[in-house]
């Protein structure tokens, strides 16, 4: 049987529960046509790159399926008719990976180094706060600087 990798988006109303019987009730569609479900992956709630119908956020789960073309046509059809749906993309593949996908090892890798800055040192940059070298003094501006060599001239002139 082909292979196919969907993306479907629900409305961010429906809570993780309703999202997991959702999928659910896909896979019990499935394995009455002799289709499966390889792979799960829930990326959470996210922020969309436009509004649809309303919504900003979303909750995103990958599915890998393994099911016939009229299966996966009945599955999209259900899916459509379901009104906390908001976007479903399907794409066939010549194998389903079972590892990570690009979102969920991104999604990891930002919370490791979150960690690091909290628990290690703070990076260097500009202010006091540990952004930054030794504090100049207003003395040390070159703008100072030539207006008290400026003022020097005045007073030698003013003098004469």
């Amino acid at each position: 049987m082909p292979l196919y990798e969907s993306v479907l988006i629900a409305r961010n109303d429906v809570s993780q529960a309703q999202v997991e019987t959702l999928v659910e009730t896909i896979e019990t569609l499935l394995t009455d046509n002799g289709g499966s479900i390889q792979k799960r992956e829930f990326w959470g709630l996210r922020s969309l790159a436009y509004r649809i119908k309303k919504n900003r956020k979303g909750h995103y789960v990958l599915l890998g399926l393994d099911c016939t073309p009229d299966t996966l046509r009945e599955v999209e059809r259900q899916l459509g008719l379901n009104e906390d749906v908001l976007r479903v993309l399907t794409l066939r593949v010549d194998e389903i990976d079972e590892n990570p996908s690009p979102v969920l090892a991104r999604k990891s890798d930002d919370r490791g180094d979150r960690g690091n800055f909290r628990g290690g040192s703070k990076p260097a940059g500009r202010f006091e706060s540990g952004r930054g070298g030794p504090r100049r003094s207003s003395e040390d501006r070159e703008e100072y600087r030539a207006r008290g060599e400026h003022d020097d001239v005045r007073e030698t002139a003013g003098a004469e």
